[in-house]
């Protein structure tokens, strides 16, 4: 825009000063010319006097309406790219409300506080257990062939997980038959099968609790207790 603007006020100038210095030709002609119907209609001199001030008009005209058009232009841009911005950030913030409304609404209640007793005899509750992964089944030892086999599953993929992956796992057997389970009988069991699982025992209402925290559903059939997943 600023070239056009300085190029017209250079043509405007130059004609200007062609204007006065060559704006009236040597008059060689003779009188009878001069004054000839033919010369006066032509008249060279009004002729570029005119052309001069309409271009001087048009350049003059130009600039008023150039101006202020390129700015309107210059505005409705900046107007079009902030709200363009604000349109982009209203509907990335409100997908990302979205996403972290929908994360909480629907994100399960899995898992809860608790204390038991270990093989050992010692108390344990769920902050032992932070900071690693937990790899928990529920249980009794008196199972004839489920529960071998579930505890077989676990001590495989506890050995699959520390060797080709370097993972520490924490495997725990929680007893769902505290009265028949005693904390010597569970740790007996369990080193059948890999040392490295915790057993936990303790009274029936705070296992069942655990079992329900964890989504784990058990009842007594027949005197027999049950897992129902």
């Amino acid at each position: 825009m600023r070239f056009l603007f300085s190029s017209l006020r250079h043509q405007s100038s130059f004609y200007s000063a062609f204007r006065k210095r060559f704006g009236h030709y040597p008059r060689s002609q003779s009188r009878g010319y001069a004054g000839s119907q033919d010369y006066k209609n032509r008249r060279p001199d009004s002729q570029l006097h005119a052309i001069d001030d309409q271009l001087e008009s048009e350049s003059q005209s130009w600039q008023y309406f150039t101006i202020p058009a390129a700015l309107l232009v210059a505005a409705g841009v900046g107007l079009a790219i902030h709200y363009n911005d604000e349109r982009r950030s209203i509907k990335k913030g409100s997908q990302q409300g979205t996403t972290s409304r929908r994360n909480t609404v629907n994100r399960p209640a899995f898992g809860g506080p608790f204390t038991l007793l270990d093989t050992e005899n010692h108390l344990v509750n769920e902050r032992d257990f932070l900071g690693d992964w937990t790899l928990m089944y529920f249980g009794y030892t008196s199972s004839p062939d489920v529960g071998p086999e579930e505890v077989q599953k676990m001590a495989k993929a506890n050995q699959i997980l520390d060797t080709k992956y370097n993972m520490k796992v924490n495997p725990v057997f929680v007893t769902i038959d505290p009265q028949r389970d005693t904390i010597s009988q569970l740790k007996a069991y369990l080193q059948e099968f890999d040392p490295r699982i915790i057993g936990l025992t303790g009274p029936i209402n705070s296992i069942r609790q655990m079992a329900h925290e964890y989504a784990s559903f058990l009842r007594k059939l027949k005197k027999m207790v049950r897992i129902i997943s």
